[in-house]
């Protein structure tokens, strides 16, 4: 009896200094990239580097056109994905009744979501490049992301939506409100989280992503307006670091796009949060 015991407490003991081990390795690893990023980025940021486009007559880089490019193309990407991505994911939860046909539609969702970015960029580069005539433009980069990213919009606001009560709907319908209008009023406001929670995964994605874009984006360092910068060619800044480090060897002005991105993310996922949590508080003041 004191044997088992003693065995279970050793065992007890092992696995919870196993996981605290693994929590200080995974934190470890993040504190070491950000601050490896930022140790190698701060001694060449400067407001020349981030205000300015680069001049090949007098041999200077700048980074705006990059960082404006890449706001744009995130922008215009959310604009497409988030209603097809909600809408498929409404249609799936609460409207589909065939078994069949969800499943199918499931399976090609994640078969979708499996595919290698470099052949959703060659597709992308064929269909709305060549094919619908947009050329190699950020309009075209944002309508090869907007497939791309589907995948995660769908899954994740399809499980927030699986996840609310039956007892609300049948609330709803009680009181003699309609499909739409429950749907609308008290389903979708109570998976708000899932939703955030995908546009974050979507635009970690959008901002990680390159060899789409080299299709269909392509990388001229054009300093534009948005709607003129749709219409055309323009570098984001995965595509420019790549370019910078690896065909002009320009490491310093590489790890200086790093951490402009880094802190992007850490805004992006502050701002996705601090509207979350705005969101629910007035729902649950009305």
């Amino acid at each position: 009896m004191i044997s088992n015991r003693l065995e279970r407490c050793i065992y007890h003991n092992v696995m919870l200094f196993l996981a605290f081990m693994a929590t200080v390795f995974t934190v470890f690893i993040v504190v070491f990239i950000i601050g490896y990023v930022l140790i190698r980025a701060i001694p060449h940021v400067s407001w020349e580097l981030l205000s300015t486009k680069p001049s090949y007559i007098n041999e200077t880089i700048g980074l705006l056109p990059d960082i404006l490019n890449t706001v744009y193309i995130v922008f215009a990407t959310l604009v497409f994905v988030l209603p097809l991505g909600v809408g498929a994911a409404v249609y799936l939860s609460e409207y589909a009744k065939n078994i069949k046909v969800k499943r199918t539609i499931e399976y090609a969702i994640e078969s979708l979501a499996g595919i290698p970015s470099i052949i959703y960029g060659l597709v992308g580069m064929l269909i709305f490049c060549q094919y619908m005539s947009l050329k190699t433009s950020l309009l075209a980069g944002a309508l090869t992301l907007t497939i791309m990213n589907l995948p995660t919009i769908i899954r994740t606001t399809q499980e927030s939506l699986d996840s609310v009560p039956i007892s609300y709907r049948e609330g709803a319908f009680g009181l003699g409100a309609n499909k739409w209008y429950t749907i609308r009023t008290v389903v979708l406001p109570c998976c708000i989280d899932g939703i955030v929670t995908g546009c974050i995964l979507a635009v970690g994605r959008m901002l990680g992503e390159s060899a789409a874009l080299l299709f269909t984006a392509g990388f001229a360092h054009k300093l534009n307006g948005f709607i003129d910068a749709l219409s055309s060619s323009g570098s984001t800044m995965t595509v420019a670091l790549y370019v910078y480090a690896k065909e002009q060897g320009r490491f310093d002005v590489a790890f200086v796009i790093a951490a402009i991105m880094l802190l992007m993310s850490l805004m992006i996922n502050y701002t996705a949060g601090y509207l979350s949590k705005r969101i629910q508080r007035k729902r649950l003041v009305k």
